[in-house]
């Protein structure tokens, strides 16, 4: 869909351990290869984060999500396959990530995007990406890309032109777990 030309620079600056501002399924993110501790530590500095929270990573398809979890729930696997709006989910074990990635107990926040850019960016990339507000910790999240502050876009090592204009505002994603009971939890609606 994208040309290959829109990626290389991109993928070049992943690669390499970079920091980039990029448009998700939901609001603007902070993002970095979600398996480079180092990148994943620049992401904690930027944006003056403590350090006993996870990051949310996304991934282009639930073939990704497979290889960086220990254990999909058939629930949750029925749920990803049917449910049509962006939608984190928290998993017991994350593996072969960052530990930064994870938060303090182990689990990880994973969320398949649907937005074809973003998509088509992981799927080219072959990893996942760490997703975190564009934002300063204790800072309201940016609803569109002018509300990103200074701070931030000087920070990180990319600015991805695709959707600037854009101002219609998308929420963050809802957060859902399994509970003990097996049943869905929402951590953030």
């Amino acid at each position: 869909m994208f040309e290959n030309e829109i990626f290389s620079e991109i993928l070049t600056i992943l690669n390499n351990g970079g920091i980039i501002l990029y448009p998700t399924d939901t609001i603007w993110g902070i993002g970095c290869d979600a398996t480079n501790e180092d990148a994943v530590e620049r992401i904690y500095q930027i944006k003056d984060r403590a350090q006993n929270k996870g990051f949310i990573i996304l991934v282009d398809s639930l073939k990704m999500l497979r290889q960086y979890v220990d254990y999909i729930h058939p629930r949750i696997d029925t749920l990803l396959n049917y449910h049509t709006r962006p939608l984190t989910v928290v998993y017991e074990k994350g593996v072969n990530l960052a530990p930064g990635v994870l938060s303090k107990n182990g689990t990880v926040a994973v969320r398949i995007v649907q937005d074809p850019f973003c998509k088509e960016l992981i799927a080219h990339f072959g990893k996942p990406l760490v997703s975190t507000s564009a934002n300063m910790s204790a800072s309201p999240f940016p609803t569109h890309f002018g509300e990103i502050s200074s701070d931030v876009l000087e920070k990180v090592d990319f600015v991805v032109r695709y959707r600037q204009d854009d101002r219609e505002f998308s929420p963050p994603s809802p957060i859902v777990r399994l509970d003990e009971n097996e049943e869905l939890e929402f951590l953030r609606d």
